[in-house]
């Protein structure tokens, strides 16, 4: 076979933007990635999308625009790469957008990711494959977390378990042992919660390089109480969102007199403990694990997680160390997943998302 091109596009929990990543693939079976495009979202469209997170008014007709609003940002970060790589869109075999998840609530058989396919497809001219997670659902799964089956075809070791975490607004594992199925699963708030204080203490979006965080020192008693959160004690698959870990939730566990540099130091501590507990659960005979997502960026975050984790010999390296940016993972899963729906290949890592059975994830969208 020769090898195609396929754009990959994700907008995670973060609200950040949208990112899109071209790879070069021969069938499902991966070449490369070769370059990534960024478009920000403005500041009145993240407060729009977080407005939908909750119920509300005219929810339907809200959605529906968002939706087509996102497929236009999703359009134009296509434009943006092909233009930067001198390609046209007759050279891209499928384009894989995940879209921008409002809701997700496996619990009920439905998690909601807005694009409005049909028209990025027409836009872009290219076919568009999206929707990956309910073919998931409908099989019993979690619909979450999709990377493993990916993770796995890049980055497996056939004589060491390896982890990668990927520190999103929520932070997932993917456990790859040498001789076994992949899984992973959600391990609870990355980025997202810090985001959240960072905009209502602030009004920043991020805490850049984990600066005041720095600024604060861990609260031990409010530490503990988040950590007993009951999504901890579940057993894996599992799968989280900002339904369990919103703004309001953290905000019930506050008295209100307390340092804000404080609680933001106590929120990376807790990303820092719950992703540790949950690697020592699932994997404890791992010695590496690689780290991609936003959260390779916040230094305070990242000292944490090598002081917890080098007391038990075990390392943290980027993900580029394996040949594939922190930031462009994601993007290039979809990417995968649109491939492997062309080749009429299963994607779902059903021993991650507790799906009965292997499928095909994805509905297509021709231009």
């Amino acid at each position: 076979m020769t090898v195609q091109h396929y754009i990959g596009i994700m907008s995670g929990t973060s609200l950040d933007g949208a990112d899109a990543v071209l790879t070069r693939m021969d069938g499902s079976r991966w070449h490369s990635a070769a370059a990534h495009a960024f478009v920000p979202y403005s500041d009145g469209l993240k407060h729009e999308l977080l407005a939908l997170q909750d119920s509300g008014g005219n929810e339907l007709h809200r959605s529906r625009m968002l939706a087509q609003t996102l497929s236009r940002i999703y359009a134009e970060v296509v434009r943006k790469l092909l233009s930067e790589q001198n390609l046209a869109p007759h050279d891209i075999t499928a384009i894989g957008c995940h879209g921008q998840t409002v809701r997700h609530a496996p619990e009920h058989g439905y998690s909601i990711q807005l694009a409005d396919l049909p028209l990025l497809a027409g836009l872009t001219g290219i076919f568009t494959v999206g929707d990956f997670r309910s073919r998931d659902l409908a099989a019993g799964g979690q619909g979450a977390p999709l990377v493993p089956a990916f993770h796995h075809t890049l980055f497996h070791h056939p004589e060491e378990t390896r982890v990668v975490l990927n520190i999103g607004g929520i932070s997932n594992i993917s456990v790859l042992p040498p001789s076994a199925p992949a899984f992973g699963f959600d391990t609870g708030p990355g980025n997202m919660l810090m985001d959240a204080w960072m905009r209502h203490v602030w009004q920043l979006p991020y805490d850049k390089n984990g600066k005041k965080a720095a600024q604060g020192k861990v609260l031990p008693e409010l530490l503990a109480e988040l950590l007993d959160h009951p999504y901890f004690r579940q057993p894996h698959p599992k799968s989280t969102g900002r339904e369990l870990f919103s703004l309001g939730w953290l905000s019930g566990h506050l008295n209100g007199g307390e340092n804000p540099h404080d609680v933001l130091r106590t929120l990376a501590e807790y990303t820092a403990q719950s992703i540790y507990d949950a690697v020592a659960q699932a994997a404890p005979q791992v010695r590496h694990i690689y780290v991609c997502g936003g959260g390779i960026n916040n230094g305070i975050l990242m000292n944490r997680l090598q002081e917890m984790f080098a007391a038990q010999r075990v390392s943290l390296h980027s993900s580029s160390e394996l040949h594939l940016d922190p930031q462009w993972v994601e993007a290039a899963a979809f990417a995968w997943l649109a491939a492997c729906w062309v080749n009429r290949i299963p994607g779902n890592p059903h021993h991650a998302t507790g799906a009965d059975k292997a499928v095909i994830l994805g509905a297509g969208h021709y231009a």
